[in-house]
This record gives structure tokens, sequence and C-alpha cells, in this order.
């Protein structure tokens, strides 16, 4: 496996996953007040041919759904403190680095690093691989 790729492909995702929790919980609110809102299941109707009314199963998607919702959170918080404990261990410099070049990569990030940091081009790659080799050992213990 090539640890480094699976470093910088995780440096890339990073910010994606952090907006995924903030949309996940407003996702969870939404069907909590969703919940609230849903009528009393009416008794005069026959149920379906499932032994369920279309109302009750609409309860137990929200239900099912929801749950769903708070394992992502859990799972996406779990990723996101493994990798924020990876981060720690670089520099104020090498943080910079990955996150100018993976996590918030933009048009013309190479020589917005040279400005920076004041360094050439050859420079920025160097200390890049040299940082990316030191989260991918924190992220895997080996490279």
């Amino acid at each position: 496996m090539d640890w480094k790729k699976e470093a910088a492909d995780k440096l890339k995702i990073y910010e994606s996953k952090k907006g995924s929790m903030l949309r996940a919980g407003q996702e969870i609110q939404r069907l909590e007040q969703e919940l609230c809102n849903i009528r009393a299941v009416r008794t005069d109707g026959s149920p379906v041919s499932g032994g369920t009314s279309r109302r009750e199963d609409m309860l137990i998607n929200n239900i099912a759904l929801r749950q769903e919702l708070r394992s992502a959170i859990e799972d996406t918080e779990k990723w996101l403190r493994i990798v924020d404990g990876a981060l720690a261990t670089l520099s104020p410099e090498e943080r910079l680095i990955l996150d100018r070049m993976y996590i918030h990569r933009h048009k013309g990030y190479v020589e917005r690093v040279c400005d920076e940091l004041k360094i050439e081009k050859t420079s920025v790659y160097r200390r890049r691989d040299a940082a990316l080799r030191k989260f991918t050992i924190s992220m895997y213990g080996s490279e």
C-alpha cells in the first residue's frame, strides 16, 4: 500500500469531513423536528399488506435515519481525532505547507507557499515531501 498517497488523500478530504459533521447534525435536527410534526396514527384505517401503515413506516424510517446519521457523526469524529493528532505532530511550517497544498488547495498554491515562506519552488516541494512523510509516519507508523 502507498501510505503517502493514503495520507495525502486524507488531507484532501479533511475539510469535507469536518463539514459533513455540521450537515449531518443539521439533518438530525430536521428529522427530529419532522418527528414532532408527525400526526397521530389513525386507528380507523386498515393496515397495508405488510401489517403497518405508511405513517408507521415513516416513523420507523425517521428513527433509523437519525441513528445512521449519529453513527456517521461518531465515525467522522474518530477519523478527525486521528488526523488532527497526526497534524499536531508537525511544526507550524509543516502544517502550513500541507494545509496549502492539500487541505485548502487553491489555484497558484505553490506560489502562495513560496511567498509566505520566502523560499523557492524546489524548496517547497522538498519540504512538502518531508512534511508528508512525517504526517504519514504519524498516521500509520510507516511510509
